[in-house]
């Protein structure tokens, strides 16, 4: 979810397209597959976190777009919020044990 959500607040995007910037910006690490990522943004969609709505991709297929919502920022920053306190924690254990 962080991820998705992440990546949404830089504009809006179909599926293909944030699963792919994802795999781009992780340097090719990550892969998102559909059964993990559209699911996800299902839930989203539910919690109010972002909006869809239907049109054509750049290569002419229907696709749904989609678009942070303003509780959707809300909840980046606390998933960020979140993500700090536990790789701080990890870090914390890795150097003293």
């Amino acid at each position: 979810m962080l991820l998705i959500l992440r990546v949404l607040r830089s504009g809006v995007l179909h599926g293909y397209a944030i699963a792919q910037r994802i795999h781009v910006l992780s340097a090719e690490v990550l892969h998102v597959e559909e059964g993990a990522l559209y699911p996800a943004l299902q839930r989203i969609l539910l919690k109010g976190w972002a909006t869809s709505e239907w049109g054509v991709s750049e290569t002419g297929r229907k696709v749904r777009f989609y678009r942070l919502t303003p509780a959707g920022r809300k909840q980046l920053d606390a998933e960020l919020s979140a993500y700090d306190r536990v790789h701080e924690a990890i870090q914390a254990v890795l150097r003293t044990a």
